[in-house]
């Protein structure tokens, strides 16, 4: 991130070497000037208010580079925003954020000394803090409270709930996130995803060129499965949004002053994990994947070769471009441990290009145009690659994994195993079995649905039953309707067979209290699937309790069929109210 001021004076701050006393920061949200907690050094944090994300130095594994990074208190320590991705310090130069003496800039120094990398200029003499936002946002104010300078207005690999992708026009500046260079360099890499104005999609572009596209934004309706119903936003080329993993709300601001996409996220009370109601990052990786922490893939920029669109899976979305004559549509990179066998007693040449500016799709995309290239080798730290060239190579797999792992450019139509006409036997042997196969489930299947229909119709012959209503007449008298509770009004009286609720355990299944959107208080006996009972035996106990009705037994209310699962609802009676009504009915 380069220097940059946000304040309209027109003295340039010039970086300076500081020397700072590395005072401990824990267990706060806020750097202050002067003595008050207003520098922290490599073993220092910032924690947000809710303790959802620390601030602090971050040094990547395999590296001697240190950042200063934000990251999710309670997930991974991967960082979700990096300060100074192509300015990075050594680990053992103890770096130490801090606001300078003055109090006007926000700077990370060396604490041996050396250049400073200054992430805030403002004022001279205009006092500051930097706070650390449950948002995840960090952002520098003035004493007045005005903010000054933001993290989010410097996006680098990730896109958290909250933060736009767009353009402000006040300013000029471009939200946009922009890959790591490696898997363990943040420098800025060669993808990135922004918002287009015109077209009103996400772009994944790589060195410029489109690679995928989000596809238009509409309106789509989730039509609940029990959990409530919704209407949000979707992208065509993308996984609908949903409660229990893409729990997405989409939208698209335009003002005047700025333009932006943004989302947050959708908290449904019972299907929504407590962990996703909080913790999301869209991130761009080094590979053009778009991922979020424990939830299906978004999109793989990755995989689009520019041959491939459209369809379903990670297809969708990719975006044609130009082809060289030499490559097809059945080629693709994979990555394996394994070795070319020599030609004519000499090893396949290696040829090895140092240009650190190149990163593992820049190595993929000059081997895919190099119609010799059969590999290559990338270096995601440093930077580079190294190229394997020949024609018709036999690929060897290392079968201990010891060789070095490389990209072989693999075709489906060259790739060694079963011989053609064995594998259309196969296909039709299979093709053939899978049918029969499919043929006698189908048969089972139907015979299976009409003995349960016959079943259920024998059961909705019950006497005393009355429908699909669930409701209660005479206001929860004396009535001897037995009636047919749907599945989700048993789960909504139950708050979903909560644990809180449950009355017991008997040897045919548990009781739970409940109470029916009418206010009426009920007890749910689960039956047990292990009780191997089919529907008719169920009719027969329904038969028998409903005879056995009586002023001196608790009331039978219904019953409830749902798959395998069946349930008896009874009238609940508190426990204080037995001992008056069995008192009662003795001296009747």
């Amino acid at each position: 991130m380069q220097s940059h001021r946000v304040s309209t004076a027109s003295v340039v701050v010039f970086l300076i070497s500081l020397h700072f006393s590395a005072n401990q920061v824990s267990s706060t949200d806020t750097l202050k000037p002067g003595g008050g907690g207003g520098e922290f050094n490599s073993s220092s944090q910032l924690v947000s208010a809710k303790k959802i994300f620390t601030l602090g130095f971050y040094t990547p594994e395999d590296t001697n580079n240190t950042y200063l990074a934000i990251w999710y208190t309670d997930a991974s320590r991967y960082p979700l925003w990096i300060a100074n991705r192509e300015n990075p310090v050594s680990r053992n130069s103890n770096p130490i954020l801090a606001i300078g003496t003055t109090g006007e800039n926000l700077v990370i120094a060396h604490g041996g000394g050396g250049e400073s990398f200054e992430l805030y200029a403002g004022q001279s003499g205009k006092n500051i803090s930097a706070t650390l936002l449950d948002t995840g946002n960090f952002v520098v104010s003035s004493v007045s409270g005005e903010v000054l300078w933001q993290s989010f207005d410097y996006p680098t690999d990730t896109l958290l709930p909250g933060m736009k992708l767009g353009f402000d026009r006040k300013t000029g500046r471009n939200w946009t996130l922009s890959s790591w260079f490696g898997r363990n360099n943040p420098a800025t890499g060669a993808y990135t995803l922004e918002w287009d104005l015109i077209s009103g999609r996400l772009l994944v572009r790589r060195r410029g060129v489109v690679y995928w596209t989000s596809g238009e934004m509409k309106d789509y309706r989730y039509d609940g499965q029990g959990f409530g119903e919704f209407t949000v936003k979707e992208f065509e080329n993308m996984d609908p949004p949903d409660p229990f993993n893409h729990n997405y709300n989409f939208t698209n601001i335009s003002y005047d002053s700025e333009e932006y996409f943004t989302y947050s996220l959708i908290k449904n009370q019972r299907a929504t994990s407590d962990r996703r109601k909080v913790i999301s990052r869209w991130m761009l990786n080094y590979q053009g994947g778009i991922y979020d922490i424990d939830r299906p893939t978004i999109a793989d920029a990755g995989l689009c070769y520019g041959y491939n669109t459209g369809g379903s899976g990670f297809d969708a979305g990719c975006e044609l471009r130009a082809q060289p004559t030499c490559r097809n549509d059945r080629e693709t990179f994979v990555l394996k441990s394994g070795d070319f066998k020599p030609v004519d007693g000499k090893f396949v040449p290696v040829v090895y290009d140092g240009n650190s500016s190149l990163t593992q799709s820049d190595c993929r995309e000059i081997c895919w145009n190099d119609c010799e290239c059969a590999a290559f080798i990338d270096a995601p730290v440093s930077g580079g690659c190294s190229y394997l060239r020949g024609e018709s190579l036999e690929f060897v797999q290392s079968l201990d994994g010891s060789a070095v792992r490389k990209y072989f450019l693999e075709s489906a139509s060259s790739r060694k195993g079963i011989k053609k006409h064995v594998q259309i036997v196969l296909i039709v042997v299979g093709t053939v079995v899978l049918l029969a196969l499919g043929v006698a489930l189908f048969v089972l299947r139907k015979l299976k649905q009409a003995k349960k229909k016959k079943e259920l119709k024998e059961l909705l012959t019950l006497d005393g039953y009355t429908g699909t209503n669930y409701g209660f007449e005479n206001g929860g008298g004396k009535s001897n309707d037995l009636r047919l509770f749907t599945y989700a009004s048993v789960l909504s009286a139950t708050n979903n067979f909560s644990s809180d609720n449950k009355l017991g355990q008997g040897g045919f299944g548990p009781v739970y209290k409940g109470k029916t959107s009418e206010g009426h208080e009920i007890a749910v006996k689960l039956l047990s699937r292990q009780s191997g009972q089919g529907l008719l035996e169920f009719k027969t106990e329904l038969v028998l309790i409903s005879k056995l009705q009586h002023v001196n037994l608790v009331k039978l209310r219904g019953f409830c069929i749902h798959g395998d699962d069946k349930m008896i609802i009874y009238d609940y009676i508190h426990a204080q109210q037995k001992p008056r009504f069995l008192s009662l009915q003795g001296r009747n």
